[in-house]
Order: C-alpha cells, then structure tokens, then sequence
C-alpha cells in the first residue's frame, strides 16, 4: 500500500497491477429502471436532454436512485514536470508548474475561485514534480520521480515504472474517496506535448491533427511541437499502453490514469477536465474498459485533439466553453450540473406520482 500522506520519499506500492482491470460494469438494470422513471417525470419525454442522460449515468454508477445530491465535492489536480519542455514546446517556462501549484494550495488561481462558487475542496497531488512543495495539508504527495525525461530524445518514464504510477494513482483516490465524487484536473508545463502524443498513439491520428496551441504558442513554437510528437512516436513499439506511457507519458497523466481505475473500483463517479485528462483516461481505459463508464466528461476545449479524444473515449462533453486552461477548471464548473441531474431523477415526481395527467381525454 502507498506510505502515509505527507511521508517524504516514495514507496512503491506492494499491490499488483492485475486487480485495477478487474473494474465491474456499471449497473445496466439500475440504468434501466433511472430511464423509465425520467420518461416518466412530471415533463415532456426527453425534455431536459443531456440532463436526462447524466442522471442515467449517475444511477448506473450507484446502482440505484443516488442517496444524495453528490454535494461533498473534490476536485484533484495532478501535477508533475516534463523534460520535453526544453524543447521550447510552451509559452511558460518549467519552473511555472511549481509556482502554479503553490498558487493552487494558497488558493488564489482560477481554481480556487471556481471551487469556492461551486462548494467544493481542492487537493493537489504530486506525481512527479521537480521542485517538491512544502507540506500542506492540501497536498497529497505521490512522488513517482524528479519530472520526466525528454520525450523529444527518449522514453519520457522508465517502462519498469508506469505500472508503479498506475497504483500509486489508484491508491491516491483513497484520500478522496469519503467525497460523494471527484473532479481531475492537472498542471504540468509541456503536458500537452505529452498529451498529443497519447492520443495519436492510441487512435492512430497524425501528430498534426492533435497537436496544438497549448498555452498559446506561436507557429514556430507550434511546428517544432508536431515535430517532437512525430519524432517520439516513431518510438511507441510495440503498441501496448505501456510503450505508450513510457515513451510519452507524464507522471501527472499515468498517476491520473490510476486515480480513475480507483474511483471506478469504488463507483464513485469521476469529472474529467480538459485534454490532459482525457489522455489519461485513455490509459485507464486501456487498462480497465469498464472504467470508462465511471466518466464524466466535463467539457471540450479548444485543443483540437481533444475532440479526437472524447470521441475515442464515447463521451460527449457536458459544457463548451473555449477554455483552454487545465487545472481542473472546467471540470469544476459542471459539477453543478452533476447535482441538478441527481436533484432531478431523486426529487421530481412521476405523473402518477402527482396525480398529473398525461394526455387529452378522449370523447
């Protein structure tokens, strides 16, 4: 099991890999019996939707009527340091990922705004940054290494690690797991390097149609971006998610993949944030299938490999907002759409239910 949070060091976890494929399904006949009731509300059939379709999920997560309104909310940010960087691939230097997370845990960047509007705690979580913060009560700390290598020139993580990354990411979800769901969300400098490589080795895109602006890159900075993924996924033999996280992965982004394999172990329900996060729940999926119906996809950003993604993946986005900033914030804005759909299907009354009748008398 992973040491105490809060331990300095890291220790490899003792469990084996093999228990994170054996995700169960989510319940089939509770979603069942959550869609007759819905199209049996005190409304027109099918009149809420998207809405509609969540609540459906939601039931099928719990297996049943949800007991509350999903109101104890995390949100969880993975962060970690990636050695491509130096390749010029980001607008922002590599120390910003440290200064970004020390913003997140005194609770002044975008996130926390948005946590404080939508009642929610934030943990952030060290997968493998180069400069260790300083304890927190807020940090969880999961340190897998000192940042990634250059992916440009090399396997980004040591294959002999990835499945370390992976427990050490499902194990981290217990800190969280007494929350009724989980928001993820990131911060890495160069992540969406890592990213766009993930995602082309797993649908087979070419680089350029995954590769994109990231913080807001120029052409130039954009041209050598697709040239680094072209060049690093030449690499990806044989393709398996292994070769795949050890080539071009990110500690962040194999650790976030481990926290969905336990939030799906625990059917606790899973909001995925932006591009970043959809690689990572590419990796989960790769390892778990059935992990992928504890998602929730929460947006579509303006990374155009992350349409490529949720369409692999089978989700469609609750939300489009043009955002293109990470950290969970999108993420965090549809968890109030989570409650409604749950406030929905537990608090509306059938038509007989409310004595409402349901069509035209007939002469």
């Amino acid at each position: 099991m992973l040491r105490t949070l809060g331990a300095r060091g890291f220790a490899a976890p003792t469990a084996s890999i093999e228990w994170h494929a054996d995700v169960v399904p989510a319940d089939r006949a509770a979603a069942a019996a959550a869609r007759e009731r819905i199209d049996n509300l005190t409304k027109p059939v099918r009149s809420l939707g998207r809405i509609e379709d969540l609540a459906v999920q939601l039931c099928s997560i719990t297996g049943g009527i949800p007991a509350h309104a999903f109101e104890r909310r995390a949100i969880l940010i993975g962060a970690g340091d990636h050695g491509v960087a130096d390749e010029r691939v980001s607008a922002y230097p590599a120390e910003v990922t440290g200064q970004m997370v020390g913003g997140f845990l005194a609770e002044s960047a975008a996130i926390n705004a948005f946590a404080r509007a939508v009642r929610s705690d934030v943990f952030v979580v060290d997968f493998g940054m180069r400069a260790r913060p300083a304890a927190h009560k807020r940090l969880l700390e999961a340190h897998c290494g000192d940042g990634t290598a250059n992916l440009a020139h090399g396997p980004a993580i040591p294959r002999e690690r990835v499945d370390i990354v992976v427990g050490v990411g499902a194990e981290i979800f217990d800190a969280v797991s007494q929350y009724d769901i989980v928001a993820l969300g990131e911060m890495g400098i160069g992540n969406t390097t890592s990213a766009a490589a993930i995602v082309a080795a797993f649908t087979g895109r070419n680089a350029s149609e995954v590769v994109g602006r990231g913080t807001g890159i120029d052409d130039a900075r954009l041209a050598r971006k697709t040239t680094v993924v072209e060049r690093a996924l030449r690499r990806v033999v044989p393709h398996d998610w292994r070769s795949i996280a050890s080539e071009v992965g990110g500690y962040e982004i194999i650790g976030l993949a481990g926290v969905i394999l336990g939030s799906a172990h625990r059917r606790i329900p899973i909001v995925l944030d932006g591009y970043i996060v959809a690689a990572a729940a590419l990796i989960a999926r790769a390892i778990a299938p059935a992990s992928i119906e504890y998602c929730i996809a929460a947006h579509r950003s303006r990374e155009p490999g992350h349409r490529i993604a949720l369409e692999a993946l089978g989700l469609q986005p609750l939300l489009e907002l043009d955002l293109a900033l990470g950290e969970a914030s999108g993420a965090a804005l549809a968890l109030p759409l989570v409650e409604a759909a749950a406030r929905m299907v537990r608090e509306m009354k059938t038509f007989a239910e409310a004595g409402v009748a349901t069509g035209a008398a007939t002469s």
